[in-house]
């Protein structure tokens, strides 16, 4: 169990699954009214069926309802505190998120085939991640108060977030607002700006370069790879298709290895300034 306390944790997982449920009858009211851009609107609910063929499609329907209930609870237990030492924290993090990924990425996948499962997952990715950076900070924050009250030099945020910051607004150029650029300046018939040598050139020189400027400077900084590969497979489904979520892979792999030559190079000189 994540939560010492049963009874709070099963409240909060109730509470969630109700409100999933609820936010599931929305969704079928919106996805019914398919008047709003016309003169009228229809009041019809219409609800995701999982694909199930049409002598099925009610237990569709109440898969998805169960889904969006589940997904609700998962909700509903994360305002709780899951532990307070940090490998306890990390572990059971990554376990909550392992479950609530496999989720979204269930109804995604039946609903939308493999592409709306890989969306639901980089929305699910974006939001967390978002959720507890806003975290971080906060207790970070809170931490620097009490060192410069103490008048302590304030420490290295964990996983050197905040110094990964800065880079994220590069990242986010480099990987969604090129590719964006350079697809209105390709032609129609063959995009040789935006399918061959940004995925193949641009976009592994760069993430490979900053990462290399970020681990130099700060160390080894695991965040900016994955935000690298988020940022460029939200690009993919947003400006091409499924098939160039590759372009993923290449950004967190470039940003892996250039921010680990970053980080030994920064280890090295010291070292090298007294042999």
């Amino acid at each position: 169990m994540f939560f010492d306390n049963k009874k709070q944790a099963l409240r909060r997982m109730a509470a969630g699954a109700a409100a999933g449920v609820a936010v599931h009858l929305l969704l079928g009211y919106w996805l019914g009214t398919l008047a709003f851009f016309g003169p009228g609107v229809a009041a019809v609910f219409s609800y995701p069926t999982c694909s199930f063929p049409p002598p099925f499609e009610g237990w569709g329907i109440l898969l998805s309802y169960l889904l969006f209930a589940l997904l609700g609870a998962e909700i509903g237990v994360s305002t709780l505190p899951f532990a307070d030492c940090g490998r306890t924290l990390v572990l059971r993090t990554l376990a909550h998120f392992a479950l609530m990924a496999a989720t979204v990425a269930l109804w995604g996948g039946l609903n939308f085939g493999g592409a709306g499962a890989a969306f639901c997952l980089i929305l699910l990715a974006s939001i967390y991640v978002l959720v507890w950076l806003g975290r971080w900070v906060g207790w970070y924050v809170e931490v620097a108060a009490i060192r410069a009250k103490l008048g302590l030099a304030p420490g290295p945020s964990l996983l050197h977030w905040r110094e990964t910051l800065p880079y994220l607004v590069f990242a986010l150029g480099l990987c969604l607002g090129l590719p964006a650029l350079l697809r209105l300046l390709d032609p129609q018939d063959v995009p040789v700006l935006s399918g061959v040598y940004f995925p193949f050139l641009l976009l592994p020189i760069g993430t490979f370069c900053s990462g290399v400027s970020l681990g130099h400077r700060h160390g080894f900084s695991p965040l900016y790879p994955v935000a690298c590969a988020l940022f460029s497979m939200a690009a993919a489904l947003l400006l091409f298709n499924d098939s160039a979520l590759f372009h993923g892979g290449i950004s967190l792999v470039c940003a892996l290895v250039g921010n680990g030559v970053g980080a030994l190079l920064k280890q090295r000189a010291p070292r090298e300034k007294n042999p």
